[in-house]
């Protein structure tokens, strides 16, 4: 099955840099959920290069400015699942980039640290 990370078609595209791109999540979290991906073929975070971390860095910081023109969200979850046993579920590295809002969750808290059900935050 090809990955379909790869060979991204150009409407998908929300924003790019030289390294990697940026497309909304098919399964949003969110309104505006986007998935930055490198171009190359990688499967994990920790095997890509220093540059295509530092280009996933700056597109992240891309996506927040177009996501704060169009959504105005009131915050944001940023995050890379790593492996089968993460939630990783396409071999592609690729960073979720979810916009929150205040109407979200009907409660403060939670984030990152509340991942794992059953366990306090």
């Amino acid at each position: 099955m090809p990955c379909p990370f790869c060979n991204p078609a150009p409407e998908d595209i929300v924003v790019a840099n030289d390294l990697c791109y940026a497309r909304y999540d098919i399964h949003p979290v969110s309104p505006g959920h986007l998935l930055v991906i490198p171009f190359r073929h990688v499967a994990s975070y920790f095997d890509t290069t220093d540059k295509e971390r530092m280009a996933l860095a700056r597109l992240i910081d891309d996506c927040k400015a177009t996501t704060d023109q169009k959504l105005h969200p009131d915050g944001y979850n940023i995050g890379v699942n790593v492996g089968e046993v993460a939630g990783q579920n396409v071999m592609h590295v690729h960073a979720h980039f979810i916009p929150r809002y205040r109407a979200d969750t009907g409660q403060a808290g939670g984030g990152v640290r509340c991942v794992i059900p059953h366990r306090p935050g």
